[in-house]
């Protein structure tokens, strides 16, 4: 088996839903969020891989929509944690040349974890390397419909939208659609992550729980999505 990355054949950008926190946790005899912040060192590791590897973009999916239905204790514990996260990882973003972004409704995130963030945000917005994304307060469905919302706002009269104007009013207008999608802990599903971006995105699935995830199994990943042959819809 070939287990060297083709560089020449690498996806620009791979976006990952990071599922199986709580499960992984339960297995352990832990709760929920012990498994939260078990996942920071996979955040981190998959993080160096992608920079390793070349990846350009890594989008995660970091706190959907849905997510504010836990429990308060739960919410409350992951805003602390990605405040936590946030303060002591700079210095990996900025080592690794690492810029910052995020996508969705960061008005509703607590102040503190809003005001970290766009620190964070300001201190790696001058870096060129890989674009590290965190999909925050997020839904594909709240997405399009924020797209809509913004071109009727801008102009009531419109008749016709193209894909192009219409994707001007999305959160990664500035950036290329996923290539691969990864989602850990072996479900099969897209659970309203970039419902529109993913359109032609190589799906891959593991059964690893996220907070096993590692860079050697982002290369596993890069290397299933090198081994497909990508139509778009046409027949070669």
């Amino acid at each position: 088996m070939n287990d060297i990355i083709d560089t020449n054949n690498l996806p620009q950008h791979i976006a990952i839903t990071m599922d199986g926190n709580g499960r992984w946790a339960k297995e352990k005899g832990k709760n929920r969020v012990f498994g939260h912040n078990q996942s920071i060192k996979s955040v981190r590791d998959t993080l160096e891989g992608a920079v390793e590897y070349g990846i350009k973009f890594l989008t995660l999916f970091t706190f959907s929509t849905e997510n504010w239905k836990r429990p308060k204790k739960e919410i409350n514990a992951l805003m602390k944690l990605l405040v936590s996260a946030i303060h002591q990882e700079t210095k990996v973003l900025l080592k690794h040349n690492v810029k910052l972004a995020t996508i969705g409704d960061t008005s509703k995130l607590p102040r503190k974890t809003q005001n970290e963030l766009l620190e964070c945000i300001r201190i790696t917005k001058k870096n060129t390397g890989l674009t590290l994304t965190l999909a925050l307060s997020y839904s594909g469905k709240w997405e399009i419909l924020n797209a809509i919302k913004n071109i009727l706002k801008n102009d009531s009269n419109k008749k016709d939208v193209s894909e192009e104007d219409f994707e001007q009013y999305l959160s990664t207008k500035n950036v290329p659609d996923p290539e691969l999608l990864i989602r850990t802990s072996g479900e099969k599903r897209i659970s309203n992550f970039m419902l529109w971006q993913i359109a032609y995105s190589e799906l891959y699935f593991t059964e690893k729980k996220w907070p096993d995830f590692r860079k050697e199994d982002l290369k596993e990943a890069i290397l299933n999505f090198q081994k497909r042959e990508r139509r778009f819809g046409n027949t070669f």
